[in-house]
């Protein structure tokens, strides 16, 4: 009767013993997840950051902008004909 008793002890400690890890890997399990999400949102932040980068960066190399500036402020022409010169090898 008396190893019954201890038999059942034992199994209750098991038994908390296990709803207690499942209560602590449910837990790591949500801050996980939140985290993952944090990082989706970052990955979503990112993307759209890259794209406006994009369109700038084709905005400010665009050809019409680099003619404009070249004739501007380095005072580059468009060449004479005849000051082309062909060189043959």
């Amino acid at each position: 009767m008396k190893v019954m008793w201890i038999l059942i002890a034992l199994l209750i400690v098991a038994i908390m013993g296990s709803s207690l890890g499942v209560i602590y890997s449910k837990h790591q399990t949500r801050k996980i997840f939140v985290n993952l999400q944090k990082i989706h949102k970052q990955i979503d932040e990112l993307d759209v950051e890259w794209g406006q980068l994009q369109l700038e960066q084709s905005a400010w190399s665009s050809h019409g902008r680099i003619e404009k500036i070249a004739r501007k402020k380095l005072q580059m022409t468009l060449p004479r004909a005849d000051e082309v010169l062909y060189i043959r090898q």
